[in-house]
Parts: structure tokens; C-alpha cells; sequence
């Protein structure tokens, strides 16, 4: 090849290098556009265990065994996994460093903060010398090629080993020793201050949090228990953050619902304060589905808290809370049924959808050696702590994941739909429908000449006989079955339906528009 060609082919070379690189500098962060018209689908994951290869199949990442626990890396191979299951948005569990001392579980909680403004080692994959901070940056790089977005989730209290490298920092009690907060006795409670003083200190302290999840192009950040700070201190740490990226996303972990703070000693900061300082969304109380016997008390739920969203200048928004990491596997309260039902609310409330890793395949999240002594330990805590039937945050456990391929098929299927109905859920007349069950609800949504219906029984064990009434509804009217098992009779003014225990119905009425 004469000199010419060979600089033609690296010019070539070089030029698409570059161009790779321009493209993956190119993403623009568009997550609070997305949350705030109710289109943002979340899939909650724990990297310690999001792609971790438990090959002996005990449970439990054995490093001497060459098992590998989730790190930023081997995450990147599931990405396309939740692409094509409809996921747009991920929220990643704390990404901080986590305390050894008074630690919970033998990989420590991941909400024991031992620093803010530094990665958790234990995240770093040990089959490549990039640094951390590298692999990080990959990892959302990699989310964000997939149009994925990423929050990161930032811990409301630190862990004792801060507290003793930094005691400053903390609340003390009456006899000088640090808050324990609720019985999270793993960590200590932050003095972020009051309204008329913010305590400096801690606020750098997450300010520097803020620095670092911006630095490493972050789409977002949750805030754990966002009550126990005052409304001044989130308002200057968002207005910070805006002034970097004005699409950056701020979710409180707040309810309406929530009427005091984890300790006498906490500060405690309502959900609607919270909003006024600028956050975008919250939790609302979806997670009481699980306990609603009446089909009004979701209906008046949903109507509370589009109420809520509709009275602050700037839009509002929530999550469907009705599974987090500090919820029990709906395959353990109410079996398929309620995860089923869970997928399809979601896809047709006025909410962001909102799922934990192992959801869409039916993990129970039932550890075998939960709670029990263990082999070894990386702290000083030598029992496998766990809480029953939730995601474990506390030891370096399995991938999650159970073996319902049909309920994944669902999920994949309930997401999808979910984007096709967004004009319905954020154009449409909402209306509430009447049924002649106290058990069941029903509600639908009007738009361009159409109309979705969607109604279900919440009696998980019996089957319930019911009518829904839809105004305008003529039995000779186009039905559309999207979500359906039970086969609903048409009639004048709606539908007779033997619904079966927990099931849920989604239709489509092609020329009937509800109002």
C-alpha cells in the first residue's frame, strides 16, 4: 500500500473513531421531560447483584470459588435485556461506599453511606486496570447508547464509620451519642440543620454527592427518606444541580401518606413541601394497594394524587410505588395475580412505571441462608441479614430473578402498551366508572373519538360476578381485547364480567369516546 492509500485508510479510521466518540458525547439528558408526562418506565436494580454470576447456584457470590458479584462492567450485559423489555429508565441503588462497623449483613447496606463524593469499591470489576470512575462512566454511557436513562440514588444517613471519622456531621442525643434513626441501627442520623440554618457541612457533604453523579452524566437523582432534610436544604442542592443540567431529574421518596420522621431527634419535611422546593415527583401511596379490599379506595387514591399534581406551578408527577425494594415480592403477598395487575396499573395510571429487578420473572426474593451465620463476611456483622421476600441490599447474593417467562412475556407486553397509551393518559378525560361491586374498580380514559376501559377485582381469592357501566357504550361498538382473561359481555351503557379472583381487564373501545 503506497503512502497516499495508507493515509487515506487512518484519516478513514481516525474519522470514525472520532465520529464514535462525538455520538456517544452527543446524549441529552431529557428524563424530567419524560417523568412529568407520566413516560418514564423504571426498573430499580442493586449493581451488587444486577449482574452477578453465581455459578455454583448456593445464592451467595463465593470469591474463592472466581464468582463475580455485580459490578459497573458485567451490568452492561443486561442493558439490552431491559431495552427490550420497554425499560427506559433505571434507578441504581446507592453507588457510595458502604460502612463495615455496626453493619448490616457481610457486604454492609447499601444505604450505610461511608463517604458521598466517592464510588463503592466493591463495584469495580477486578478483569480490567480502567479505573472505577472509568467503569462508571461506561456503564451510563452504555445505558444512555440503549436510550436509557439513569437515576442514582442518594442515601439519606451515614454510616457509624463516618460518624467516627466525622462527628460533626451528625445529630447527638441527650447523652451526646449519635441518632440511630427508625431501627436502622447500621447507620446515624445527618444534622443537615433547619429552615432558617442549613447545616453547611452536610449540605457540601451532598453537594459534593451532586458533583459526582453529574460528573458521571447522570440523568437524575432519587432521595431516600427526603424528609429528614428541610425544604431549604433540597431547595438549594436542586437549584445547584438545574443551574449544571436543567432536565435533571429530582424524585423524593415521600408520601402523602407519611406523617412523621424516623426519629424525635429528625427533622421531618412533608411530601408537599418537598414539591415546593422543587422536586419533581414522589411516591404517592400506591404501595397500600396490596391491603385495599374496596375498588374506591384505589380510585380515591388515584384522584388524591392528581389532585396533589395539579396544584403547584410547575408539573408534578409520581411513581407507581406498588413494588420497591422495601416492598414484599407481589408473588408472596398475592401470588402472579398481583404482579400482573401491578404491570397493567402501571401501564394505564397516570403514573411513571415503576419495577425492582426480578419483578418481571417473579423472584420471592427467598434467600436459603437468609438470616442465618455466615461463611464469611466482609464486615463486622456475621449473620446473612435479609429482610423477608425483598430484594437483598445487605450481602453479595445472586442475580435476581425467578423462572415466570410468561409474566416476563407480560411485562415486555404491559410497557409497550403503555407507550401507545400515553396520548390517552396525558391528553385524555380521566373518568372514573361505576360497578355494581364494592370489590371492584374501573376507570377509563376519552381521546380522539376512543376510549381505553380498564377494570379489576382486587378480592385476590374470590371470583366476583359484576357489571362496569360506560357511558356512550353500545353493545355493537368496536372492542379491542388488550389485557384479558374472563371474556366481558357487551351491553348498553358497558360490560357484565364474571371477573376472576385478582384479575385485571384493559380494553380498547374503538369508536366510543368517554367523557
Amino acid at each position: 500500500m503506497n503512502l497516499i492509500k495508507k493515509l487515506f485508510v487512518l484519516t478513514v479510521v481516525s474519522f470514525m473513531f472520532a465520529q464514535d466518540a462525538f455520538s456517544a458525547n452527543m446524549w441529552i439528558n431529557d428524563l424530567r421531560k419524560l417523568f412529568l408526562t407520566n413516560g418514564a418506565i423504571i426498573y430499580e436494580i442493586n449493581l451488587r447483584t444486577f449482574g452477578a454470576e453465581d455459578s455454583n447456584h448456593n445464592g451467595i457470590i463465593d470469591f474463592d470459588e472466581a464468582e463475580e458479584s455485580g459490578n459497573f462492567l458485567n451490568a452492561i450485559q443486561r442493558l439490552d435485556e431491559l431495552s427490550q423489555k420497554g425499560i427506559n429508565t433505571i434507578h441504581v441503588l446507592p453507588i457510595t461506599p458502604v460502612g463495615k462497623t455496626k453493619a448490616l449483613g457481610t457486604a454492609g447496606s447499601l444505604y450505610a453511606a461511608s463517604s458521598f463524593d466517592t464510588l463503592n469499591p466493591q463495584l469495580a470489576s477486578k478483569h480490567t486496570a480502567l479505573p472505577i470512575k472509568t467503569q462508571a462512566l461506561k456503564f451510563i454511557n452504555e445505558a444512555h447508547i440503549r436510550n436509557i436513562r439513569v437515576i442514582i440514588d442518594l442515601p439519606s444517613c451515614g454510616s457509624y464509620d463516618l460518624y467516627l471519622e466525622r462527628p460533626e456531621l451528625f445529630v447527638k442525643d441527650k447523652s451526646g451519642q449519635p441518632v440511630i434513626p427508625a431501627d436502622w441501627t447500621d447507620v446515624r442520623l445527618l444534622n443537615s440543620g433547619t429552615e432558617t440554618a442549613v447545616n453547611k457541612d452536610v449540605f457540601n457533604l451532598y453537594k459534593g454527592f451532586v458533583d459526582m453523579v453529574l460528573d458521571l452524566g447522570a440523568d437524575g437523582i432519587r432521595a431516600d427518606v427526603a424528609t429528614n432534610k428541610p425544604a431549604k436544604f433540597w431547595k438549594d442542592l436542586i437549584s445547584y444541580s438545574r443551574a449544571k443540567d436543567p432536565q435533571f431529574l429530582w424524585l423524593a421518596e415521600s408520601s402523602d401518606s407519611w406523617t412523621e420522621g424516623v426519629s424525635p431527634y429528625a427533622v421531618f419535611t412533608p411530601y408537599n413541601k418537598l414539591l415546593e422546593a422543587g422536586f419533581d415527583g414522589f411516591y404517592g401511596s400506591y404501595f397500600k394497594l396490596k391491603d385495599f379490599k374496596n375498588g374506591k379506595e384505589l380510585i380515591n387514591l388515584v384522584a388524591n394524587t392528581k389532585n396533589i399534581t395539579s396544584k403547584y406551578n410547575e408539573p408534578k408527577a409520581v411513581i407507581g410505588s406498588f413494588t420497591t425494594h422495601d416492598e414484599m415480592s407481589p408473588i408472596l403477598v398475592n401470588g402472579v395475580k398481583l404482579s400482573q395487575m401491578i404491570m397493567w396499573l402501571d401501564a394505564t395510571l397516570p403514573v411513571n412505571s415503576y419495577f425492582v429487578d426480578g419483578f418481571d420473572t417473579g423472584d420471592s426474593y427467598l434467600y436459603m441462608w437468609a438470616n442465618k451465620e455466615a461463611f464469611k463476611t466482609f464486615t463486622d456483622d456475621d449473620i446473612y441479614f435479609v429482610h423477608r421476600g425483598k430484594i437483598d441490599i445487605f450481602n453479595f447474593s445472586r442475580r435476581p430473578g425467578g423462572t415466570l417467562d410468561k409474566l416476563a412475556a407480560e411485562f415486555a407486553a404491559s410497557n409497550r402498551i403503555k407507550n401507545t397509551f400515553l396520548p390517552f393518559i396525558n391528553k385524555g378525560k380521566y373518568v372514573t366508572l361505576k360497578t355494581t361491586s364494592p370489590s371492584v374498580f374501573a376507570y377509563g380514559y376519552g381521546y380522539e373519538g376512543k376510549s381505553v376501559v380498564v377494570f379489576g377485582n382486587l378480592d385476590f381469592k374470590n371470583d366476583i360476578d359484576a357489571e362496569i357501566f360506560v357511558p356512550k357504550f353500545n353493545k355493537d361498538n368496536s372492542v379491542i381485547p388488550v389485557k384479558i382473561e374472563s371474556i366481558p359481555i357487551a351491553q348498553k351503557n358497558g360490560f357484565k364480567i364474571n371477573l376472576k379472583a385478582g384479575e385485571i381487564i384493559v380494553l380498547l373501545l374503538n369508536d366510543t369516546e368517554i367523557k
